[in-house]
């Protein structure tokens, strides 16, 4: 006897928001563009893709298209379907680079950006 296996959509059990930013942050942790965001198409349909679509502003095929494995939407749609499902973005240091480096912005048209030392020597000076 054959076993019959039925299509899994992840979207029907991702009925909290506590579910949603769990995997929102797990594709955010891995840094794999793809996983981002199908994550986020994966989101948007549990919340209903024209819904969503509309809220940010797009067509919704276009938002089919772009949050899908293959997909790279632009930082606009993705910027506005966050803002649509009522989630925030967040940027923090990387646990896994250690301490967080410190970048003092140079106020010397001379001075490269990464110089550290010297932009401190300019504003100790002002």
């Amino acid at each position: 006897m054959a076993i019959k296996t039925l299509p899994f959509d992840p979207a029907e059990h991702l009925r909290s928001t506590e579910d949603q930013v769990d995997l929102l942050n797990d594709a955010f942790a891995t840094g794999d563009v793809a996983y981002i965001a199908n994550a986020l198409g994966t989101i948007a349909r549990a919340h209903g893709m024209s819904e969503v679509a509309r809220g940010a502003g797009v067509t919704r095929e276009a938002l089919y298209k772009s949050l899908t494995k293959s997909g790279d939407p632009k930082l606009t749609t993705f910027v506005s379907v966050l803002r649509t499902l009522k989630l925030d973005l967040k940027a923090l240091p990387s646990i896994a680079a250690g301490r967080p480096i410190k970048i003092a912005r140079a106020r010397n048209r001379g001075l490269r950006a990464g110089s550290i030392k010297k932009a401190a020597r300019i504003r100790s000076a002002v």
